[in-house]
């Protein structure tokens, strides 16, 4: 893989060219799950980004109400010609065509530009049919306002569903090196369809910095996914859990990112980018040096011995989930 190659890929069937990581822009809204955030510390994360090569960004209506799409604005307005914008729609706002176009107009404005270059329905609607919710977003790209449509989270039955209708572009997905469920069932779709996968939460929130040692460490903010047992307060599963298991890969990660001389972050970012279909992954910055920190893992080269290494500390792992790619729910909001 020639290092430009590596660096900026092609979005699915479109000539939309990404960086290879992107910057995630929920964290920046400062809300209850991130804690307090400076504006500025924001803005310049994003310039900071930019000027490390990174050109995609990514947001959602739903982050602080519209807040992370207006301090996009804020931070790129003036370079705008210079990054790919990804935005995503709530799925109730797919109900109807009126209520599309309105989120729509009302992303456009706090984005302050005249086209979201990539333009994702956030969850599946299953209120409508499919085939009349990609009509909407096609006739959005007909009259200009996005560039591509797109889906997130999207489990192998909604996304045959789709591509019987229609297809999209992009599927962003949860994926990291402790959550490898997509690999058996979804990325097998999407590769067969051109259809790009672009992967949040890729360093699991936090726990691939390998700044919690324990388990206990674990915030509870951080401690409800399915890698941790129900009795946590904020699990909203019914399983044990798989906390010893995750922290022996963690410990594993942690020894090869040694071994190179490189961060466990960095590793887990760069690994991705080696994974079958994946365009693009999704890495919050809260100020400047995360910025910078999170785009070494574009230019970082990961050897046969150290890929095969990898797989074999989370391959454990992987299999204790099964299929179930809902990270949070036993009765999974997926099919």
């Amino acid at each position: 893989m020639t290092d430009q190659a590596h660096r900026y890929r092609q979005l699915g069937q479109t000539d939309i060219t990404v960086s290879a990581i992107a910057m995630g822009c929920w964290a920046i809204v400062g809300d209850a799950t991130w804690g307090n955030q400076i504006e500025q510390d924001a803005i310049d994360a994003m310039r900071a980004a930019l000027d490390c090569g990174i050109t995609h960004f990514d947001t959602a209506e739903g982050y602080g109400a519209g807040y992370s799409e207006e301090l996009i604005a804020k931070a790129l307005g003036d370079v705008r010609d210079q990054v790919i914008i990804g935005s995503k729609v709530s799925p109730n706002h797919a109900d109807s065509w009126d209520d599309l176009r309105e989120a729509c107009e009302r992303s456009l404005n706090c984005l302050q530009t005249d086209v979201i270059d990539i333009y994702h329905l956030h969850w599946p609607n299953r209120t409508r049919p499919i085939a009349d919710i990609i009509g909407d977003f096609e006739r959005l790209r007909d009259e200009g306002k996005i560039r591509a449509f797109a889906v997130s989270n999207f489990g192998k039955g909604d996304l045959s569903e789709l591509l019987a209708n229609g297809r999209c572009e992009v599927n962003q997905l949860p994926y990291n090196l402790l959550w490898r469920v997509i690999e058996d069932e979804i990325t097998p779709i999407c590769a067969a369809n051109d259809i790009s996968i672009t992967c949040y939460s890729p360093i699991a929130q936090g726990l691939l910095t390998g700044k919690f040692a324990t388990v206990d460490s674990v915030p509870e903010g951080r401690a409800r996914t399915r890698h941790f047992a129900c009795t946590r307060p904020q699990a909203r599963h019914s399983e044990s859990g798989q906390e010893q298991e995750t922290f022996t890969a963690i410990n594993m990660i942690r020894e090869i990112a040694g071994d190179i001389g490189v961060s466990m972050a960095e590793l887990s970012l760069a690994w991705l980018l080696y994974q079958p279909g994946v365009a693009s992954v999704l890495v919050g910055a809260r100020n400047a040096d995360q910025a910078r920190q999170n785009a070494k893992a574009m230019t970082l080269d990961l050897g046969p011995e150290t890929l095969a290494g990898l797989d074999q500390a989370t391959a454990t792992l992987k299999q204790a989930f099964g299929t179930n790619p809902d990270m949070w729910q036993t009765e999974s909001r997926y099919r």
